[in-house]
């Protein structure tokens, strides 16, 4: 089955950056690459949110609160997908998680497998 590995989250202060990983398992390279990933996260008590997707051709797509801040890219050798997040601030603590999103949008939150661990981040000074 497809599974998603998260790691990367942490605790940072306002502005810092961090980078998140995603691996990718169950799914052949071929497959891989021609699938649109997403980045979604969960703060406390709040619905879970997709944030930024890539397809095939490596185009992105933000939602409004993370663009020009996050920035997504692929490995699809290592069937990785990373989300770069930079001028961190408090709104961004969350679990954050990766998935197959069904829709090349962040307005059409379809996630098609089970969720994996998710990785923390929290933004704190």
């Amino acid at each position: 089955q497809v599974q998603f590995v998260e790691s990367g989250g942490g605790l940072v202060q306002p502005g810092e950056s961090l980078r998140l990983s995603c691996v990718v398992s169950g799914i052949s390279g071929s497959v891989f690459r021609n699938i649109i990933m997403g980045w979604y996260r969960q703060a406390p008590g709040k619905q879970r949110e997709l944030v930024a997707v890539i397809n095939n051709g490596a185009l992105t797509h933000y939602a409004d609160s993370v663009k020009g801040r996050f920035s997504l890219s692929r490995d699809n050798a290592k069937r990785t997908v990373y989300l770069q997040m930079n001028s961190l601030t408090s709104e961004d603590t969350a679990v954050y998680y990766c998935n197959k999103n069904a829709a090349f949008s962040t307005s059409i939150m379809t996630p098609e497998y089970s969720w994996g661990q998710g990785t923390q981040v929290t933004v704190s000074s």
